[in-house]
């Protein structure tokens, strides 16, 4: 029963890593199986740098065809589910073919991504960014490692916020002066005010 068992064991682990995960606000998202895990966020145009970290089965040799890592944007569909469309795919290769008989690990960065959808898990659609690591082997399947990460952007007020006037009325007769405070809209907080005013009639 375990030489089973060890048949379908992966012959390594892997274990993907970011560089500032320890100092990196943390986000809650739901994976596929209904659990919720804590996840590093980050923002459009960030690096996203870290490592990877191949561990093969002690006393086991690794054979592969290379290793790379993958940063992907994916879409997935409530009518398709499974089935993900990618938006963003960045590739960087880590190793050429070789062996691998310990433990590895291999910096890699992505610079300054353009991540301009935010994570969404909706009851329609879900949006995700992954790391996705792939061991390429001959004649068997490759060994494929994936690790969440949330994008959340967020605008920045301006430090000019000035005031917007607008006049309306008839000539010689009605006059009516609108003036907001802001140029930029705070929801309830903000005040609109209106000033009315009637010129004089000449000779009156």
């Amino acid at each position: 029963m375990n030489y089973i068992i060890g048949a379908f064991k992966p012959p390594c682990d892997i274990f993907v890593t970011f560089a500032d995960e320890r100092t990196r606000k943390q986000v809650q998202i739901k994976k596929d199986n209904g659990k919720t895990v804590m996840v590093p966020a980050f923002q459009t145009l960030e690096t996203i740098a870290g490592e990877v970290s191949i561990a093969p089965v002690p006393g086991k040799r690794l054979e592969h065809t290379g290793v790379k890592i993958e940063l992907l944007g994916q879409i997935e569909l409530y009518f398709d589910r499974g089935n993900f469309y990618d938006f963003t795919s960045i590739v960087r290769e880590l190793d050429v073919p070789g062996e691998i008989y310990e433990r590895k690990t291999y910096p890699f960065e992505f610079s300054t991504v353009e991540m301009p959808y935010e994570s969404y898990n909706g009851t329609n659609v879900r949006l995700r960014y992954i790391l996705k690591v792939t061991i390429g082997r001959n004649y068997v399947g490759s060994i494929v490692e994936s690790r969440d990460f949330c994008v959340r952007n967020y605008s920045l007020v301006p430090t000019i916020n000035n005031s917007i006037k607008m006049e309306v009325g008839i000539e010689d007769c009605l006059h009516i002066e609108f003036e907001y405070s802001k140029s930029k809209c705070h929801h309830r907080k903000d005040i609109f005010s209106s000033g009315q005013n009637k010129d004089k009639e000449h000779g009156a």
